[in-house]
């Protein structure tokens, strides 16, 4: 186009109107008469680009042309704003016969808020909440644990090993040795986290799961210490006492070592597949460090003892929510979070 020749802009100003009305008539969908808003109106249009040249013309034909840049705009917008009152506000038209979607109200994950109520439980204790590495070694979890060479957890069957002789974690004891080998006593630390076994699965085990680990190491703790914590952790998941049984138990790294049983809740103790029809379920272990574990973190077994828990949170979450099989939990089916929202 000759900018210099008015003439000529104006048949060009014509032209840009009658092609974006003819658009206009083509567009079919909202999307569409929206880019085409854009594209006629807007900072990079045709139409723009003529109203940027306006200061070449001579004042007369500078008036005449801007008046007929202002027409066109106007023509162009009220066929524009004519045809939104008419397009449906929708892509395609609405039948409000058709079901609506649900609204999305899957939650945390059980095992997810079981840990985020423990953890606030021990907070208001004045324990510190902590956390590890989930790939281990050789050392932190077996040699400073007192676990002997030949112990069966020692095995590739129990614990998933690494090519450069390192493990993924098979519990999260380890890390109680690593914190107390730098931390000062009195140490009162949780510790929840996963771990990893080469297990079969069954409704009651799985080969990754969560465990909520509780260490208090002072001077002269009593092993009643152990009950306070039982309850405190089984009152802060159920809200109310639950029965519970101690039995002795063996592990390398306490002495003296006990299990801690409670009632299945699933069955109410009568028995069912996910208590192994015995209507108790295994929950923790327990037991005081032992001399040999403080020694390997640095500290007089003379001076310091403590009181040690570790609890399945998985398990846990199924006595709470009621959940017979752990592998609902690892599923990835949302039509299993959705029922905890």
């Amino acid at each position: 186009m000759d900018t210099l020749d008015p003439a000529s802009a104006l048949h060009r100003i014509t032209e840009l109107t009658e092609a974006a009305l003819a658009d206009l008539a083509q567009a079919s969908t909202p999307a569409a008469v929206a880019a085409l808003r854009r594209s006629a109106l807007g900072k990079s249009s045709p139409l723009a680009a003529v109203r940027r040249e306006l200061g070449r013309y001579d004042p007369a034909s500078r008036k005449q042309l801007g008046l007929a840049l202002s027409a066109a705009h106007q023509r162009i917008t009220s066929a524009l704003d004519e045809r939104r009152t008419v397009e449906p506000a929708l892509e395609h038209p609405l039948d409000p016969t058709v079901p609506g979607l649900p609204p999305l109200t899957a939650g945390l994950h059980p095992v997810t808020q079981l840990r985020y109520d423990l953890d606030d439980a021990f907070r208001a204790l004045n324990f510190e909440i902590v956390e590890g590495p989930e790939i281990s070694s050789v050392e932190v979890e077996f040699d400073r644990l007192n676990f002997p060479p030949d112990h069966p957890a020692r095995e590739s069957m129990d614990t998933y090993w690494l090519a450069d002789g390192r493990c993924l974690r098979p519990h999260l004891t380890g890390a109680s040795v690593r914190y107390l080998s730098t931390h000062e006593p009195p140490i009162r630390i949780a510790y929840p986290g996963r771990v990893y076994r080469n297990e079969s699965t069954d409704a009651r085990h799985e080969r990754a799961f969560f465990q909520y680990e509780v260490l208090v190491v002072d001077e002269a703790v009593p092993l009643a210490t152990a009950r306070f914590l039982v309850d405190a952790i089984l009152g802060t998941v159920f809200g109310e006492p639950v029965r519970t049984r101690m039995r002795a138990g063996y592990f390398p790294f306490v002495e003296p070592g006990f299990e801690i049983d409670m009632a299945c809740r699933v069955c109410t103790g009568r028995g069912c597949r996910t208590c192994g029809r015995t209507g108790w379920l295994e929950l923790m272990p327990g037991g005081s460090p032992h001399p040999h574990v403080l020694r390997a973190a640095g500290l007089d077994p003379a001076r310091w003892s403590g009181c040690y828990l570790n609890v399945g949170l998985d398990r846990l979450a199924m006595m709470r929510y009621g959940i017979d099989d752990v592998r609902l939990m690892h599923s990835a089916d949302l039509r299993f979070l959705s029922q905890f929202s």
